[in-house]
């Protein structure tokens, strides 16, 4: 019996669970003290920066493997307010790729606060935008290779750049977070995209995002993604892609959009791939999204191309990224036909330019001949800022499937597979 007990208390203390308040040193960069412990937090623990203090992390942090860990942050944390400072970490060959670096790992948790004043992570990005500062800008969270992982209460005051990629990451539930990139100037928050999705088995839902960027990405090698139940404004909409870049192959599939309120945003539902690229997307779908102030609600474009570089290239190129089974479904609210420039608009014309638009479109399908099979909409009811008319774009000679509309240049004509 004895030594049963012994035994067990044994298990017991290889298994306890540890809680490790990262220290503060007040004007000092709190970064070495946390990473000098995590040798020891890899397993069974939680890092907690403690609610009433603002931590400085001046230096990035990158965590190593960890498996039952929770990463909770009740305190504030901020980046260092100097420009030069960051870019001279991000440009050196040390630099792990974001701020924020989770390596890998089983059952990891990043905790924010639910408290309003407590929880934030503060990124300065006011000046990097007021100064239109695109060099050597830090991404955010980069939470890879994680199974099993939770992100969950997050808040982010004014990022520099990208928020959270999920890269390379498996069975993630990522809810109740809160993105706020809203400049107090006309300058305009640049590549603050939100959710960048990569990885299989996910679910984001409860989000508020207000940014200048994707509100969610699905990058190539995503599969099984649920993206539901949030607020996007101010940014470029739910975008899928872009794909097939240099000739690359792409594969993203089972992806569903869903419950979503667009206010302010340049597009509402968008896909993009590269004239040129290889691969698949399949089964992919946005439903149930109501906006406003939007100008393009349903994009399609197979013919990407980056538009700050120069002209759409001339192509011979009989390749592209074939997109299969794509359902657009309940799209209701009001299209910005009204004369704007959004912000992040530098060139003339502007890099969203759509030739013979009419501004009136609630959908635009610019698809590649032969290589777009059961692209629907459905359930489309919208209508212009200005009472004028809605139009659609769309050729009939790319698609032979019936898209839900007439397929033209023209009125929006509701057909058979729309209803």
């Amino acid at each position: 019996m004895l030594k049963f007990q012994l035994l067990f208390l044994c298990f017991q203390l290889a298994n306890a669970w540890n809680t490790f308040v990262v220290p503060h040193s007040a004007g000092k960069d709190d970064t070495p003290a946390l990473l000098s412990a995590l040798p020891n937090l890899t397993a069974n623990s939680t890092i907690l920066f403690k609610e009433g203090i603002t931590y400085n992390i001046f230096t990035p942090v990158k965590f190593p493997v960890f498996n039952n860990v929770e990463v909770r942050i009740e305190g504030n944390l901020t980046y260092p307010t100097d420009i030069a400072t960051i870019q001279a970490i991000v440009g050196s060959s040390s630099f792990p790729g974001a701020w924020f670096s989770f390596t890998g790992g089983n059952n990891v948790t990043l905790r924010g606060s639910t408290k309003p004043n407590w929880g934030w992570v503060d990124g300065h990005g006011q000046a990097w935008w007021d100064a239109q500062q695109q060099v050597n800008r830090p991404h955010g969270w980069a939470f890879s290779k994680i199974n099993n992982g939770v992100i969950r209460d997050m808040k982010i005051w004014k990022p520099v750049g990208w928020n959270f990629a999920t890269s390379g990451s498996t069975n993630l539930h990522a809810f109740d977070n809160k993105i706020v990139a809203v400049s107090d100037t006309d300058s305009f928050p640049f590549n603050t995209d939100g959710f960048s999705a990569g990885g299989t088995n996910m679910l984001f839902e409860d989000n508020h995002i207000q940014n200048g960027d994707d509100c969610l990405t699905v990058g190539s090698g995503a599969k099984n993604i649920h993206f539901r139940n949030s607020y996007c404004e101010g940014g470029h909409g739910l975008s899928i892609g872009s794909l097939g870049k240099g000739g690359s192959v792409a594969s993203v599939q089972d992806v569903l959009i869903e419950n979503i309120i667009m206010k302010d945003t340049l597009y509402g539902a968008r896909f993009k791939s590269w004239t040129g690229g290889n691969g698949l997307a399949r089964n992919i779908t946005w439903r149930n999204i109501a906006f406003s102030g939007v100008p393009f609600p349903i994009y399609v474009t197979q013919n990407y191309w980056d538009q700050g570089v120069g002209p759409r290239p001339n192509t011979t190129s009989t390749n592209n990224t074939h997109i299969q089974d794509f359902v657009f479904e309940n799209f209701v609210g009001v299209v910005k036909d009204t004369p704007y420039v959004e912000g992040s608009c530098v060139t003339d014309p502007c890099w969203y330019f759509v030739p013979g638009a009419t501004g009136k479109e609630v959908a635009i399908f610019d698809l590649y001949p032969d290589t777009a099979v059961n692209v629907v909409a459905k359930d489309i009811f919208a209508t212009t800022e200005t009472r004028a008319p809605v139009a659609v774009m769309c050729n009939s000679t790319t698609i032979t499937t019936d898209v839900g509309f007439k397929c033209w240049d023209g009125p929006f004509v509701r057909t058979k597979a729309g209803l």
